[in-house]
């Protein structure tokens, strides 16, 4: 039996994160597994038969770490990336709404956009109980215009969940709270107020796609060990040992695991956890299609990053005008383009896999941005089945419970399925999770990211951690 002091599962973000951290604090004695092919995870990137590339989603690189931009820069050089300006758009009622929607009112037509307001100011006015649930949250923040026109139906499309099972300990900078002074203003003056939100500029690899990011890092890694194509069976927690498909053990004396919290219960056999599990961690699956096209973004799009469908003759609730991130994300720039969508499931919101392909085309072909199916000259799907870990109810009690099991077996579960915490689960935060955790085990340091999410998302934090200097 094979015996190291860390083994890694999975090679996404945290995964590699905590890999090179290993490597920074010179520990040699580690392994890192991952039953996919290639390094990434969900960051990775696919090339299709005509030359496109596609993410896993609308990944973007903006951070809140020094540690996170450093390590950026030495995997793809300083000048492999593009730098943009956020334009990110709300299409609905025929017509483009800056986003934050909140924020720019002034876009709608007259009678939602009064209606939209006076709700807003009612709401302002109110103060009741604070909200449990999201659902109850909208309703008490923005009022019924909004919340009908654009939040409810928006969210319940991107989260495919009843948004009254989702709690409210996740939004921080993730939703955009109402001022009702500066939406007035901007009724006032018809100007758009876009810069609201932590990605307002962000910059993308300029070849490669997001994956490229991932597997540089890989590559400064110690290729002995990396093992891919080979998937966890069984962890035997008592004996600290995993089983492997192709039939290795491992011994460890750390396990840092990236998997799915949900499946780390199963494959450890901890049947005593299953039900909080099922109860506490919801999720969503992330369906992915794109569509590459002849000729040029319609002049709409030109410059757009990615765009929010919040009604219902489109199945995706996001668009992303991939083509303009990196002109090598298609195959011949100036002659080809590219948008990628994003439609959610899961058992409260089916997808149909036989349809989804023509059910987005026609979504796509209803907005008018493709006005010819013709033009569409490559299509390329991808599911990934765990996509959102979804802020449920329960969610945060039941980490209390399971993370410190796991953790009283020398078992670290961090990551953004691995903590299930969808308000620290971008690159930047998944990745430092990894380093932090190796930090914490080798040097006895704090870990920041995984427990106290709004102080990892209230600053930028410079290397070594502040808290450590402190």
């Amino acid at each position: 039996m094979h015996e190291v002091g860390f083994l890694i599962l999975g090679a996404g973000p945290c995964g590699l994160g905590a890999a090179r951290q290993l490597e920074h604090c010179g520990v040699g004695s580690w392994l890192l597994i991952d039953s996919a092919q290639g390094p990434g995870g969900l960051a990775s990137s696919f090339v299709d038969d005509q030359g496109f590339t596609w993410d896993v989603g609308g990944h973007v690189q903006f951070s809140h770490y020094e540690y996170f931009d450093l390590a950026m820069d030495e995997f793809l050089g300083p000048d492999g990336w593009n730098d943009h300006q956020r334009e990110s758009w709300v299409w609905m009622r025929d017509r483009f709404v800056p986003y934050p929607f909140q924020n720019n009112l002034h876009r709608l037509p007259p009678g939602e956009r009064d209606r939209c307001f006076e709700g807003l100011v009612a709401a302002s006015a109110t103060r009741g109980p604070a909200a449990t649930d999201f659902l109850a949250w909208i309703r008490s923040t923005f009022g019924e215009g909004i919340a009908e026109g654009f939040m409810e139906p928006y969210n319940v499309k991107v989260w495919a969940h009843p948004l009254n099972m989702l709690s409210t300990a996740w939004m921080g900078e993730r939703v955009a709270l109402p001022d009702v002074d500066r939406v007035r203003r901007g009724i006032e003056t018809g100007r758009d107020d876009v810069s609201w939100g932590p990605n307002n500029t962000f910059r993308f690899p300029k070849r490669g796609g997001t994956g490229a990011i991932w597997t540089a890092c890989a590559e400064r890694l110690p290729q002995e060990r990396l093992r891919f194509g080979d998937r966890v069976q069984a962890i035997d927690l008592g004996n600290r040992h995993v089983t492997l498909s192709s039939g290795a053990q491992i011994r460890y004396q750390h396990l840092i695991s990236t998997m799915p919290l949900r499946e780390l219960v199963r494959v450890s056999g901890q049947e005593h956890l299953a039900a909080s599990a099922e109860r506490g961690l919801l999720h969503s699956s992330s369906n992915i299609v794109g569509l590459g096209m002849r000729g040029q973004p319609p002049e709409a799009l030109r410059t757009k990053c990615w765009l929010y469908f919040p009604e219902g003759n489109t199945p995706f609730y996001r668009a992303t005008v991939f083509s303009n991130y990196a002109v090598s994300n298609v195959p011949r720039p100036g002659e080809t383009w590219s948008l990628m969508c994003e439609v959610a499931e899961s058992a409260y919101r089916s997808v149909d896999q036989r349809t989804l392909l023509d059910d987005v085309v026609r979504g796509v072909l209803s907005t008018g941005f493709v006005r010819d199916a013709r033009d569409i000259v490559s299509t390329w799907s991808h599911r990934a089945a765990f996509g959102y870990p979804t802020p449920g109810l329960h969610r945060d009690e039941t980490l209390a419970e399971i993370i410190p099991f796991f953790e009283g077996y020398g078992v670290f579960s961090r990551g953004r399925f691995g903590m299930w915490r969808y308000e620290v689960s971008n690159q930047d935060h998944s990745f430092m999770q990894g380093v932090e955790v190796v930090e914490r085990l080798v040097n006895s340091r704090q870990e920041i990211t995984a427990f106290d999410p709004d102080h990892a998302n209230s600053r930028r934090h410079p290397w070594p951690f502040e808290k450590w200097e402190s």
